[in-house]
């Protein structure tokens, strides 16, 4: 905050800062936003000035039978590929932070490395290691490779949650005869809560968002929604596309909202403890 004493060079430096921070901004956000009015538009192409207001493109992407087909792929493996990445970052996490042996350090980079790998090397090897067992072009390759991609952020916010953690508790629920997985779901379960959301919501948007693996693994049959774009943007570039993006950016906002909440949540609970 600018003190009311500060000098001119400090008041040049506090205005200089926020407008170069408004430019970094509008320089990320607006190409999203100018997505969103063509979504609307009446011509059949992706252009501006727009002609006239139409929810044309929106009846296309729930009549048009490779659409609804994209977006099923994508409810069913996403969901999946969310709730294995939850369940196996979770319990690395714990193990992670209550365990202490050689190449922890290790283990811990190995686990987060999707997040940093480039995700065309992650393709190519998944493709490789999936290929002998049969899982290319399977429903069950496709939800195992996107729940690796989305492990290392469950991992991250659930490990995060845990440095708070009063592990005295779970050594109270044991003395007073609980047994380890009564203690779990009792006791660490609901004060973890929040992280293990929180890393699901990102889970699903990066397995919700993937086309790069997925071009890799899946077979024309399994396209999700972000392939089905992406086709659509090499062969025939339609207004449909700036629907789905429109709609893909409203799950993304509500998804920030809701981490964002949970993480006022986690920070009342903190205080409170």
């Amino acid at each position: 905050m600018l003190q009311p004493y500060a000098s001119p060079v400090e008041r040049a430096w506090y205005y200089g800062m926020r407008g170069l921070v408004g430019l970094i901004l509008a320089f990320l956000f607006l190409p999203i936003l100018v997505i969103v009015p063509l979504s609307f538009n009446a011509d059949s192409f992706l252009m501006y000035p727009m002609s006239g207001f139409s929810l044309r493109w929106y009846e296309e992407f729930a009549t048009s039978p490779a659409w609804r087909q994209a977006l099923m792929n994508s409810l069913i493996v996403s969901p999946l590929a969310t709730l294995l990445a939850m369940v196996l970052g979770t319990l690395a996490s714990i193990g992670l932070v209550r365990a202490e042996f050689p190449g922890k350090a290790l283990l811990t980079a190995v686990l987060i490395s999707p997040m940093v790998v480039p995700v065309v090397v992650i393709g190519v090897a998944m493709y490789i290691f999936f290929a002998p067992l049969g899982l290319t072009g399977s429903y069950t390759g496709l939800v195992l490779a996107h729940a690796i991609l989305g492990v290392p952020f469950v991992v991250t916010t659930v490990t995060a949650t845990l440095q708070g953690f009063d592990f005295n508790l779970v050594r109270a629920a044991s003395s007073l005869g609980a047994n380890p997985l009564t203690t779990f779901f009792r006791v660490t379960l609901p004060m973890v809560a929040p992280g293990i959301i929180s890393g699901g919501l990102f889970a699903f948007a990066t397995s919700f968002d993937e086309v790069v693996v997925t071009l890799f693994l899946a077979s024309p049959e399994q396209a999700t929604l972000p392939r089905q774009m992406f086709a659509g943007i090499r062969e025939n570039i339609s207004p449909t596309i700036a629907a789905v993006a429109t709609m893909l950016i409203t799950l993304s906002v509500l998804m920030l909202l809701t981490m964002e909440v949970l993480r006022r949540r986690s920070e009342k609970l903190r205080g409170s403890g």
